[in-house]
């Protein structure tokens, strides 16, 4: 964990090489800002069709740790932000949650 779900309009969605760069920006804010080990990192594209609100969704899912602090998730949405933006041209909704080792039970 972390996981980087980004929920993007269907008539907005990149090209597969702009999906390669962005995935590959949203990698290392995961393992250099939230300190993740690369290999709990999943970062996925969804292509939705738009009802309302911004043509892209950011989610974030990563387990709590003592060093990922306010000021760290703000400084991961802030870059996590600005990274869609120049990636994509879209601003995105970002929303982070945060979950306790003990809430979390996963396989694989």
């Amino acid at each position: 964990m972390p996981n980087v779900t980004l929920y993007i309009s269907q008539d907005r969605i990149p090209t597969e090489e702009t999906l390669v760069a962005l995935t590959e920006r949203c990698t290392a804010l995961c393992t250099d800002i939230l300190r993740a080990a690369l290999e709990n990192v999943h970062v996925i594209f969804v292509t939705v069709r738009h009802g309302r609100g911004h043509p892209a969704f950011a989610e974030i899912q990563y387990r709590l740790e003592p060093f990922r602090t306010a000021a760290v998730m703000d400084r991961f949405m802030m870059e996590l932000d600005d990274v869609i933006q120049s990636s994509t041209d879209l601003t995105a909704r970002i929303r982070c949650f945060g979950y306790e080792a003990s809430s979390i039970h996963a396989r694989n």
